[in-house]
């Protein structure tokens, strides 16, 4: 578990302020909980059968994760493989070519609250990533939004999702 988190923070392009893991225990283990504390990141848990917890990681899982690769367990031999595979194809195509609906609140006249998914709000994480206030405040040092716009435009949206899909197979 150590080195896929230290992987995945070290290619992620934003500074990580938490982290939450449900209550396995390959997430809540000192190593992991010592790293975290160094990198000044919260640690967080689920609390025990209150699954809306998740709700984040779980939307994730069916819409992403279930999606791609099914319900099968990774075996150990191949673990290698499948993080190269998240790291560079998964990575480049669910965060800069894979297109998103993002919720707009619309208030009616009695004051309730309704989440509407327009197509006008459709966008890509990292789209809307860059439509936040100052977001150049959250890169990591020595990244800039010119280094992550050249890396979002060398393919265009097919060709990455065509990259990943011979990759997969």
């Amino acid at each position: 578990m150590l080195p896929a988190l230290e992987q995945i923070l070290d290619a992620l392009p934003f500074k990580i302020k938490g982290f939450h893991a449900d209550n396995g225990g390959e997430y809540i283990n000192y190593t992991v909980a010592e790293l975290l504390e160094m990198l000044r990141i919260e640690f967080n848990k689920s609390r025990p059968r209150h699954s809306n917890d998740n709700g984040l990681v779980e939307s994730k899982n069916g819409s992403v994760v279930r999606k791609t690769y099914g319900y099968i367990q990774i075996p150990q031999q191949y673990a290698d493989e499948f993080i190269e595979l998240n790291s560079q194809q998964d990575y480049r195509y669910i965060n800069f070519h894979r297109p998103c609906y993002f919720p707009s609140t619309v208030t009616d006249n009695k004051g309730k609250q309704r989440k509407r998914y327009r197509y006008e709000d459709m966008m890509t994480p990292y789209e809307k990533y860059r439509s936040l206030s100052k977001p150049s405040q959250y890169l990591k040092p020595g990244i800039t939004f010119k280094k992550l716009d050249a890396f979002a435009s060398e393919m265009t949206d097919n060709e990455a999702a065509e990259d990943l899909n011979t990759t997969r197979t």
